[in-house]
């Protein structure tokens, strides 16, 4: 008979070296039209004390009074307002910590990220930064977070990243472009909330839809696939060709893309993205070029890994007359291609994803500066 200390144990201490990856995933999620309302009623279970506010980190898009009004403030609780024109950066986790950290006696009682992928990964990485020491550029990387984070909250108010859903926050350091990958980094809470979609500009929600099917075609075409990936990445996809294809409903629309986004972070988790991903971090980096277009002004010229994938974004594109910018490389230096190459060439895992083991002889730097030199 088993003593209770073995089955205490059991399930918990491997007895065989095993290389299968145990993924944290988002343990409370909301989701449905105006649930919003509802952030109020979780937080309240959740303050620690009447002294430890809960800091809200919102898209200046919303700073006017009528947002506020709906914001459920209590007790010494903060609003910050951020803009999300620049992608979020190493030293602007480093300043929002500093500040937070001087304010307050105590740690928050958590984070709440209110936008899209630039402040939901904000978010994420203040949470991380306030329980740990150091700076956000010592965390990039894998699995380099030694302390859980504090209590995090992402709503996200465009759909598109799965930044919502994912187990990194990417951010532009000193040196390169790249996540805190970490078990501690999902969010704690998620609500999703459709009727914060309703004012996207449609260019945006062009480009940030995009992200979300080039996430589904890398995840489903690369040779990390596996089932799990699959199930979420097929129903990504099938979820986008609906939105961006067919005719329907703004309504059921939102819902799905805003499912889509959900799904299609869920893809990469147990998989990676690819070729897209790695060659718009470069162009991150160097020019400041945003998530969602610089992947959509790569994923144009990759006809030759993706070619399906790239039949179908040409379709989306002439049915939503979207016109990609052109000549962004134009005036590049040697330098400036070679600090992307180097950023782009450092993602090792996107590129096994993509083209296998042997992949640095099939993507040399010249033949990554033929591609960067097409946009």
């Amino acid at each position: 008979m088993k003593t209770e200390d073995n089955l205490k144990n059991q399930g918990t201490t491997p007895t065989h070296k095993t290389a299968f990856k145990n993924f944290p995933m988002v343990p409370r999620v909301i989701f449905g039209a105006g649930c919003f309302t509802q952030l109020g009623d979780i937080l309240l279970h959740m303050r620690k004390s009447s002294e430890t506010p809960f800091i809200f980190l919102v898209d200046d898009f919303f700073e006017n009074e009528e947002f506020l009004a709906k914001v459920p403030l209590m007790f010494n609780d903060e609003v910050i307002f951020i803009s999300a024109d620049e992608e979020p950066k190493t030293a602007q986790v480093d300043a929002l910590v500093a500040r937070i950290r001087e304010k307050y006696n105590e740690l928050p009682s958590g984070v709440i990220g209110i936008g899209g992928g630039t402040l939901l990964d904000l978010a994420k990485a203040v949470s991380i930064l306030l329980n740990n020491n150091g700076s956000a550029k010592d965390y990039q990387g894998w699995d380099l977070v030694n302390k859980p984070a504090l209590y995090h909250v992402g709503i996200p108010t465009i759909s598109g990243t799965g930044a919502e859903v994912s187990r990194t926050t990417v951010l532009l350091g000193p040196e390169k472009k790249l996540g805190i990958n970490s078990d501690f980094t999902p969010f704690d809470q998620v609500l999703l909330d459709p009727d914060f979609s309703k004012t996207v500009p449609k260019e945006q929600w062009f480009y940030t839809g995009m992200d979300c099917f080039i996430h589904c075609v890398e995840s489903l075409t690369g040779t990390y696939l596996n089932a799990f990936s699959q199930s979420y990445g097929e129903k990504a996809m099938e979820l986008c060709k609906q939105v961006f294809l067919e005719d329907i409903a703004p309504e059921e629309s939102r819902d799905k893309l805003m499912m889509a986004s959900w799904h299609g972070g869920m893809s990469i988790a147990y998989s990676q993205v690819g070729v897209a991903h790695a060659m718009s971090y470069g162009l991150s980096y160097l020019l400041g070029v945003k998530h969602g277009i610089g992947n959509c002004l790569v994923f144009q010229h990759l006809e030759e890994f993706y070619p399906e994938g790239v039949a179908l974004f040409n379709k989306m594109m002439e049915k939503h007359h979207i016109k990609l910018p052109k000549g962004i490389c134009a005036e590049l230096t040697q330098n400036d291609f070679d600090v992307m190459i180097n950023i782009s060439l450092s993602l090792r895992p996107l590129w096994e994803n993509a083209l296998g083991k042997d992949w640095k002889t099939i993507m040399t730097p010249e033949r990554l500066q033929a591609l960067y030199q097409k946009i």
